[in-house]
């Protein structure tokens, strides 16, 4: 339990209501609330020693290495001295205190930055600037645009009408788009008074701190009045002020007790199922290690009963044992020492330089590094790397993690036609790049330079005033509640309650259609560069039954109109009878939208008559002041008005995906990774977020939702799908159902099921509070885990945790959570691996998170690269370790029964002391570091490569008792080989060599060969490095023990190296190279003939692919496949409307808006004007270049600059691609063009002649009657054209006509 629940857990636990005064410090203080500083680190200067210590301790190795010790400093039973076990100890404690203090450190610095925040604070009648941390329940602060909301505040007044304030909520429920909060009249009227806000003592009496972000309900008594207190008055920690230029508010919650702090889960020691693993296993060595020390007791005993005590002579019993039982307790203890490396401690060493090492390398990862805003991926935490191997289940925030957030307007179909597209000279669609042309929209002064359009036909058709074109444009500029800022003039910015509002009307001001400034009766739009004022006469306002919105609105002309706008599943059953034809092509262009993943809209307009009007306008007022059935009889008004529409066509909006998150999703999904979104945004968002980046599509059998507004309605939807999915699953005989009609109160894991096919699940946030509940979690569990993919929407961020712990409750599996935002923060905090973006929604996610980057994308990577890499390099370490230890302990046990079971060691303590700290450390630590059994390349290629990581396939219990056999063979084979190659062995020259000290000589030479030659087996990327380590260590044994047993070390330090000449006395003979060489063989040949026999007769599907692999090696890489650009799809995507219900009534209401300075009403704007007339292309010509489709690629021939064909485009201009021949008409019919049966151009008719370059054999010409522009050159690509046109508007029109005349394809 932190420090942070041990000091508030009891007072939360008594608060069921709270009551403060405002500007009362003294009246607050005395219910001991909590203040606005918060604690996310868990150590100070104090308590960091001890508390430290602690947790290290609560880990078996360490607690038992601490035992070891002990036992060291009895000398009754110590065969080792006590600095063998305290020196590595000390190191571990260390090396691991000091990477606690670091990352406990950065908590404090984060905690620091946040609470040092600077705000101002009312004291005492002024304004005084305060850190955040020393704000208290009841102090009124004054908050500016775009701060950060302190703590969760009443909202008291504000600098906008009414006192709204406007907020963006990202950090809490991940939506961008503004919300509009409201003060009590009351409090509205204390403005910024200082003394009226000094005076203010209000009384409020609320609901104790909770979670829940929607809801809030209190009172606030002033002057004996009470008021009522709701969420839309309330302003939340981690929102931000925006278009509010100053606002007071009231503390509620300051600190822990803020609904952002409530959700934010607790923080929670993670540790990786290797480790939990670890321990299980430990606790077996243990016992393991506890048995053989009794046998070798038992042993001892029996030994000295009937043999020892014939050699008490000279072998006399050690001083106060008196008896054989005595002897063997002690021996049991000098065992317990002498054995105890089995688990080393240089293990866990080990094991944090490893994990140290492969969290540098995703540092250093340059692919995984983004250059434009220069962020880099970082391992926030080094001891969960191999976890990134073996996920199953990933949880990902849609906002800001699979989106970037933004929204594009992207194509449209107007009047039958669809635009959006381009194509190349073939006819055939190109994908839009970065090299891509745009339209340039410089024409129109006051369009949007971040607005990007590639499909030039649409913007001609808007200058030859297409009448379809201008309407559809009209109704994007007037139907919305977007509120225009024109701080300055021309320069326009758009505050949108929803960002797909925001993109449809700035594309129509791009278009020509500039929505320029509104009132609460009024709409300023300027048209073509004419402005005009429509009367705003009604907003028919959104909600999520009727899916559109309308306006009617009345011209300067006075016709009335109602333009509407919606789903297209809404809007067709409105539509006008005659527009059948036109709603088929709507239709198919639709379909061609939606699959490609883009939103889309319906639009319509109506024409109304006057007299219907009025008397429609008097019923919907009596109908809005009605008492009783308001809703219903406004809905029924809005439903007769609404009728029998006019078909305009229908709109697409791209709702940015992050680069590269649909091919990174089909890749996860290859390597059998689930992903659920848990998105904050509404169902419909969501639903089209998941068909755009893949996660769901048209192949899948059936897409599940779950809606339901009570628990029974929630248990049905669930039931029914499951019993589509698996029909089994309900029979009395299914395994899961016989599992848990046991009882037992330990939690039951569940198995995977398999679903009869492939299938989705959405379910809504209320819905899912129901299947959270404890009689519906098993149900959930169940049915959404057979499905591939699940979508929760409209989920606060403690039911994003609740999921996540759902999962990790009743699924064998590791979890991942992914997110960018404060409300991801609780979910990051409890799945097994946390991953956090840093992106636009700040800092708090990276900062709780594991592990962070700045796209979606490089999960795949971080996954199927570094956490493969990690889990394997992880797996073959712990297997080569456990091997080599017990290889190396248990000839201690063999050799007990030679020795009378007198705890006697086999080696020399040199060896047994260097054996992990020098002989056998880097080698392990070079391929725990370096080795891959394939590169990046083929893992990203492979994806299947990695689920043996998810099965815990590399090492589990199974492996690990193949390891310890393994080991024990080793042993055998390295005891009893030198044991009976020495036995009475004589050297060449007569001495003998049966020896205890060259025994132990070759049995530790033998074993140093053998596990080096098993480690070079186990490497499958040989390195520099891995080939240094190896055989330097090697060479490293034979060195220092040639040394320790020389006679020089032997004179110096006598009784530390007593073993003089032994190595030059030994390993001079060649028997004894002989037995070494049988003793490898032996060790060795079983695991490479078993290694064989399995892969050939028994592969395993990482084998298979390996093999593939190895195949593809040796052919060349195939071409990378073409990128799919459209995908079919028979599913419309519906339009999302994210703005609050309502609020065109306050648009109408006037009360969000300030009086501003008006924009002029009268005049018009014209780029023909003088005002314009040089700044278009008047001055700079546009290049027009023509190709015939047959031409090949090559150089194109340019007319100078200054040679012109000067000429205005008029009205009457016969329609392109049609009969008739295009005209180009200036002031005096300039030019009429045809084209000859030649394909040459002929100049039919020039008033005013006007020379033109031509080329090729004819040479120059002039545009005389009847004179001919030949045809291209064989071997040129074509020929262009530079013209200038007078009238801006309609430059680029011309370009597509003569394009049309010639045959060419325009590029």
């Amino acid at each position: 339990m932190s420090l942070f629940e041990l000091k508030f857990g009891k007072k939360k636990l008594k608060e069921e209501e709270r009551q403060l005064q405002a500007n009362n410090r003294d009246f607050n203080l005395q219910f001991e609330y909590a203040n606005n500083s918060i604690k996310t680190s868990k150590y100070n200067f104090f308590t960091f020693l001890p508390l430290n210590l602690f947790e290290q301790f609560q880990r078996i190795a360490n607690a038992y290495f601490l035992f070891l010790l002990i036992l060291q400093l009895i000398p009754q039973i110590s065969s080792l001295a006590w600095f063998t076990t305290v020196v590595p100890l000390v190191l571990v404690l260390a090396v691991s205190g000091v990477k606690d203090a670091i990352d406990d450190f950065n908590r404090h610095k984060s905690d620091k930055h946040v609470n040092n925040r600077p705000v101002q604070v009312l004291i005492n009648g002024m304004l005084k600037e305060q850190k955040w941390m020393n704000v208290q329940v009841g102090d009124i602060i004054k908050l500016e645009n775009n701060n950060f909301v302190t703590a969760d505040l009443l909202l008291l007044s504000s600098s906008e009408p009414h006192s709204l304030t406007y907020i963006e909520t990202a950090e809490l429920d991940g939506e961008t788009n503004l919300k509009v909060k409201q003060a009590l009249t009351v409090t509205a009227e204390l403005g910024e008074d200082l003394q009226k806000l000094t005076e203010f003592n209000g009384e409020v009496r609320c609901e104790a701190p909770n979670n829940k972000l929607d809801k809030f309900t209190g009172t606030l008594t002033l002057r004996g009045e009470k008021y009522a207190l709701d969420n839309e008055k309330m302003l939340l920690r981690g929102c931000t002020i925006r278009n509010t230029e100053w606002c007071f508010g009231l503390v509620i919650y300051a600190g822990p007790d803020t609904k952002l702090m409530q959700n934010s889960g607790k923080t929670t020691f993670k540790r990786t199922s290797i480790d939990r693993l670890m321990n299980v296993l430990v606790l077996v060595i243990f016992a393991f290690l506890g048995l053989m020390c009794l046998i070798l007791a038992i042993g001892n005993g029996i030994w000295e009963h009937d043999k020892g005590y014939y050699f008490q002579v000279y072998l006399p019993w050690a001083e106060g044992v008196n008896s054989a039982s005595y002897s063997g307790f002690l021996m049991f203890w000098s065992y317990v020492i002498i054995l105890n490396t089995v688990v080393p401690i240089s293990l866990y060493v080990s094991v944090e330089i490893i994990r140290l090492g492969n969290s540098f390398y995703i540092d250093w990862d340059r692919k995984m590094y983004y250059p434009l805003n220069d962020t880099p991926a970082q391992a926030r935490t080094t001891t969960l790397n191999e976890e990134l191997g073996q996920i199953k289940y990933i949880f990902s925030d849609k906002t800001g993690t699979l989106t970037q957030n933004i929204m594009c307007f992207n194509k449209c179909s107007i009047n039958g036609k669809s635009y959006g597209d381009v194509y190349d000279m073939s006819g055939q669609r190109v994908e839009i790049n970065e090299n891509t042309e745009k339209v340039d929209f410089s024409y129109n002064p006051l369009a949007d330079p971040k607005f990007a359009f590639y499909d030039h036909s649409l913007v001609e058709a808007v200058k030859l005033n297409d009448v379809p074109t201008h309407r559809f444009f009209r109704l994007l500029s007037l139907c919305h509640t977007v509120m225009p800022e024109e701080k300055k003039e021309g320069s326009l910015v758009y505050q949108a309650q929803s960002p797909d509002e925001g993109a449809l009307v700035t594309a129509a001001r791009n278009f020509g259609f500039v929505f320029r400034a509104r009132t609460p009766e009024t709409i300023t739009v300027v048209e073509m560069g004419e402005t005009k004022v429509y009367k705003l006469l009604a907003i028919l306002d959104f909600n999520n039954v009727r899916k559109r919105m309308s306006v009617i609105v009345q011209s300067p002309e006075g016709d009335l109109t109602l333009y509407c706008k919606g789903a297209d599943t809404i809007l067709y059953e409105l539509l006008n009878s005659s527009c059948e034809s036109l709603k088929e092509e709507t239709t198919e262009h639709l379909n061609e939208f939606a699959g490609e993943g883009l939103r889309t809209l319906v639009v319509a307009y109506k024409n109304l008559e006057k007299d219907y009007f009025q008397d429609w306008i008097r019923r919907h007022h009596e109908a809005s002041t009605a008492l009783e059935g308001r809703e219903e009889k406004l809905s029924e008004l809005y439903e007769e008005i609404e009728k029998d529409l006019m078909l305009l066509g229908a709109t697409a909006i791209e709702d940015k995906l992050q680069d590269g998150v649909p091919q990174t999703i089909e890749t996860l999904a290859k390597a059998n990774i689930k992903i659920w979104v848990l998105t904050g945004d509404k169902q419909e968002t969501a639903v089209n977020i998941g068909y755009s980046c893949n996660l769901l599509n048209d192949d899948m059998e059936d897409v599940f939702i779950i809606d339901g507004s009570t628990s029974d309605d929630v248990l049905n939807e669930l039931r029914n799908a499951r019993k589509k999915m698996k029909p089994d699953s309900f029979l009395d005989s299914d395994e899961i159902n016989i599992q848990f009609e046991k009882s037992s109160k330990k939690p039951k894991i569940i198995p995977d099921e398999q679903a009869n096919g492939v299938y989705g699940l959405v379910i809504t946030g209320h819905s899912l509070a129901y299947a959270l509940e404890g009689n519906l979690e098993l149900e959930l569990v169940r049915t959404a885990c057979m499905c591939k993919v699940v979508i929760c929407c409209r989920v606060t961020p403690l039911q994003k945790a609740q999921v996540v712990e759902l999962v990790k409750k009743y699924k064998k599996a590791v979890t991942l959570a992914i997110g960018d935002g404060a409300n991801d923060v609780s979910m990051i905090k409890t799945a097994h691996i946390g991953v956090g973006i840093s992106g636009q929604e700040g800092m708090q996610a990276v900062l709780s998170s594991d592990f962070s980057f700045a796209q979606f994308r490089y999960l795949q990577r971080l996954l199927l690269v570094h956490g493969r890499w990690s889990y394997i390099r992880m797996c073959k370490f712990l297997k080569y370790f456990f091997y080599k230890n017990f290889a190396f302990t248990l000839v201690h046990f063999w050799y007990g029964f030679f020795s009378g079971f007198s705890a006697q060691t086999v080696y020399d303590e040199w060896f047994i002391t260097l054996y992990n700290l020098v002989y056998t450390s880097l080698p392990v630590l070079g391929m725990s570091l370096f080795d891959q059994d394939v590169d990046d390349r083929w893992s990203m290629l492979f994806p299947q490569l990695y689920v043996p990581g998810q099965q815990n396939l590399y090492f589990n219990k199974v492996v690990f008792v193949k390891c310890m056999l393994q080991g024990i063979y080793s042993s055998l084979i390295l005891f009893f080989i030198p044991y009976g190659a020495m036995y009475n062995t004589m050297r060449s020259d007569g001495k003998a060599i049966a020896d205890y000290q060259s025994f132990a000589l070759m049995a530790q030479t033998c074993l140093l060969i053998v596990v080096s030659v098993q480690i070079g087996l186990d490497t499958s990327y040989w390195t520099v490095v891995n080939q240094f380590f190896i055989w330097g260590s090697l060479s490293v044994y034979f060195a220092i023990t040639f040394t320790m047993y020389s006679d020089g070390m032997y004179l110096i330090f006598t009784a530390s190296f007593p073993f003089v000449g032994t190595a030059r006395n030994t390993l001079s003979q060649p028997n004894v190279w002989l037995a070494i060489f049988l003793s490898i063989t032996l060790c060795v040949l079983p695991v490479v003939g078993f290694r064989f026999l399995k892969t050939q007769l028994k592969p395993t599907p990482s084998d298979k692919v390996l093999l593939k692999i190895k195949e593809a090696k040796k052919r060349p890489p195939p071409p990378s496949p073409k990128r799919r650009l459209r995908r079919t799809s028979t599913r419309r995507s519906g339009y999302a409307f994210s703005h609050q219900h309502g609020f065109g009534a306050l648009i109408m209401s006037g009360r969000n808006m300030r009086p501003k300075s008006p924009f002029a009403t009268t005049g018009t704007f014209s780029p023909n004007s003088d005002k314009y007339k040089h700044k278009g292309l008047a001055v700079q010509p546009q290049p027009f270049r023509c190709f015939d489709s047959s031409a090949e690629a090559g150089l194109v021939h340019r007319i100078p600059a200054w040679q012109m064909v000067w000429a205005q485009l008029v009205e009457g201009l016969p329609a392109f691609g049609g009969s008739g021949d295009p005209c180009l008409c200036g002031v005096s019919a300039v030019v009429r063009v045809k084209k000859t049966a030649s394909s040459s151009l002929c100049v039919e008719e020039n008033h005013e002649e006007s020379p033109l370059y031509g080329w090729g054999a004819a040479g120059r010409h002039s545009l005389q009657h009847g004179s001919l522009i030949p045809e291209p050159a064989r071997g040129q690509a074509g020929f262009a054209l530079d013209y200038r046109w007078l009238c801006m508007l309609y430059s680029s029109c011309c370009s597509h006509a003569i394009a049309a005349a010639l045959g060419f394809q325009l590029r």
